[in-house]
């Protein structure tokens, strides 16, 4: 019996100014490492780390899917502005980025945090109340050290998050975390 496709979901920056030069090769490299490893990446449907992410994983001829906030189509183009570039499926939630942000951690099987901002740490808040395997992508950017920050005075431990600053070891040890969930029937919800 074949084992299932895991889904990995890139939480990121949509406006890359602040992450430095190399976060555009950073963020393909990660997606073209999530495909050849064999899984499906899902993002916010938006530009930035994400969207990059995105594109690495077609280019290694992988599957990706977008979650946007936005009601249809048109509103994701015209009101939110948003690309749908690189993405296989999108779907339109109409929650807003708040809503849209609990749809894409609770569709994923584990999450991988880039160079991010206020989102981005929604997104990792999200993932860690869940129980979630999180992947924080250590960089040139400032939101590793922010990440560790939070969890530092965060009162209690996760051992689900673990840093990494190569995608394809990163990606690699969230794979096995799923595999191991997975054989031991474990459910990633914090009650």
């Amino acid at each position: 019996m074949s084992q299932r496709v895991i889904t990995i979901s890139v939480s990121g920056a949509a406006e890359l100014a602040h992450c430095g030069p190399s976060v555009i090769p950073i963020a393909k490299e990660l997606g073209r490492e999530i495909a050849r490893q064999g899984c499906q990446i899902i993002t916010g449907a938006t530009s930035g780390f994400p969207m990059y992410s995105a594109e690495g994983v077609k280019e290694a001829g992988g599957v990706s899917f977008g979650i946007s906030p936005a009601a249809s189509k048109k509103e994701h183009i015209e009101t939110y502005k948003l690309p749908l570039k690189a993405m296989d499926a999108v779907i339109y939630t109409g929650f807003g980025f708040p809503g849209r942000d609990l749809m894409l951690v609770r569709s994923s099987d584990a999450i991988v945090i880039g160079c991010g901002r206020i989102g981005t740490i929604h997104e990792f808040t999200v993932a860690w109340e869940a129980n979630m395997p999180l992947g924080v992508l250590r960089g040139e950017w400032a939101t590793d050290e922010v990440i560790q920050n939070i969890i530092a005075n965060s009162n209690r431990q996760n051992p689900m998050v673990i840093f990494e600053e190569d995608p394809k070891l990163l990606v690699s040890k969230l794979v096995e975390m799923v595999r191991k969930m997975d054989a031991s029937g474990e459910v990633n919800v914090r009650l």
